[in-house]
């Protein structure tokens, strides 16, 4: 099978979260990923856990299937070398260190495009390439504070709350893939690689367009709302007699269908309800009658009735939950596959469909450096001889592992 990407080299100086998420969209469509680490601790992932899968971290293995390992060490000149000469051969470098730290190991954007003309080189950063907070630290907790996310998030007149996953890394990883792709578009016209630019910051403000639409609209500072929605009523979780059930009435024509599927036709003849501006209006008396009318039923009870008449929602599920979801297992998205040390290990599948050219989950993460001597025999030509020599130089690491059995869509 071809994949849509097979033609496409990546090298991976990548860590953490935000560039290895780009990097995975990239392998599950096919392309090349040559992951690489530094020797000793590998990818500072490899050491986030508990929970561990095996001696492996559970973070570390999710995130890298369909990549080659290798491990280099870029302190020592030959090491640099390697490098340099890797950028030759690829069609695009992702990094995400502080700004100007690959400049000044001699990897930066300029000195690999004297190297090769045709790269995409992609920098992941916090606060970009430029701009007064350039240099300043960047973690996924710390921009979804500095982006404003944080101050939205949580309860009225409670804790403020950190967003339940990283959503400034996988905003930015998403991102980062987008412009590698856009950037390799560009390509093909032009003939020349470029710099993809893309920071945290950036990617939350665009990733929050609505927001500070109403923001910029109205000139009123939004503060937390719960799961409620400033300009939609009813649009939140309500508590039922068993679980909470998210709930969105979105329409004036799916305000009709709730009230007849929760018997209170009532609500829809309310002059104080009759358009979904009107019940934003009148939300503090619509709400309370809502939250003590669904105390009534469970949530399963409440969702046949709303399924039955259209209207969207859903139960508030456990991620167990989702793993055990029928329409999950068929979307294939927690196929397992079994890594040489952990053995059988799910992981999440592929967010895009393509009927033609569709990616796959194929192979587990790699060992550190599993894939040093073939990646760099097959792209650099290094004999065998060379190799050795550069493994007792310890300036590469090698790790051999049986092969890696073909992956399955079956769910944990």
């Amino acid at each position: 099978m071809r994949y849509p990407l097979d033609d496409i080299k990546v090298l991976d100086l990548s860590h953490a979260l935000a560039g290895p998420y780009c990097t995975l969209l990239l392998a599950d469509y096919g392309a090349r990923v040559y992951k690489l680490e530094p020797p000793g601790s590998g990818d500072i992932g490899r050491g986030w856990g508990p929970p561990f899968t095996g001696s492996e971290a559970s973070f570390f293995l999710g995130l890298h299937p369909n990549k080659l390992g290798l491990s280099i060490d870029l302190k020592k000149p030959q090491g640099l070398d390697l490098c340099l000469r890797l950028m030759e051969k690829v069609d695009v470098v992702i990094e995400n260190f502080r700004p100007g730290s690959l400049e000044r190991m001699g990897l930066g954007y300029e000195q690999a495009r004297a190297r090769n003309q045709r790269l995409v080189y992609c920098s992941i950063s916090g606060y970009g390439q430029d701009g007064p907070a350039r240099d300043l630290p960047a973690m996924d907790l710390i921009l979804q504070a500095a982006s404003g996310l944080i101050s939205v998030t949580g309860v009225k007149d409670g804790e403020t709350v950190r967003c339940g996953h990283s959503v400034a890394d996988i905003t930015a990883g998403m991102f980062a893939a987008m412009g590698i792709l856009i950037a390799l578009h560009a390509r093909e016209r032009s003939g020349a690689g470029q710099l993809v630019d893309v920071s945290m910051l950036d990617s939350m403000i665009s990733a929050m367009g609505s927001n500070f639409a109403n923001y910029l609209g109205s000139g009123v500072i939004p503060g937390p709302m719960g799961t409620a929605f400033k300009a939609i009523v009813p649009y939140r979780t309500f508590g039922t007699a068993d679980r909470d059930i998210a709930i969105a009435v979105a329409s004036d024509k799916l305000w009709e269908a709730f009230c007849r599927a929760i018997d209170r036709p009532d609500l829809a003849e309310d002059p104080r309800y009759a358009s979904n501006a009107l019940r934003v209006q009148h939300r503090d008396t619509l709400e309370p009658l809502l939250f003590q009318m669904f105390r009534k039923a469970t949530a399963s009870e409440w969702q046949q009735r709303l399924d039955a008449a259209g209207v969207p929602c859903a139960p508030v599920r456990t991620l167990d939950e989702v793993c055990r979801d029928p329409q999950a297992a068929a979307r294939e998205m927690f196929p397992t596959l079994r890594h040489p040390t952990a053995g059988p290990t799910p992981v999440t599948g592929l967010p895009i469909k393509l009927s033609e050219t569709p990616g796959r989950v194929r192979f587990p993460a790699p060992l550190l450096g599993q894939h040093t001597r073939a990646v760099l025999h097959s792209l650099l030509c290094l004999d065998e001889a060379t190799l050795d020599d550069l493994e007792n130089e310890e300036v590469i690491i090698s790790a051999s592992a049986p092969a890696a059995t073909p992956p399955t869509a079956s769910t944990p």
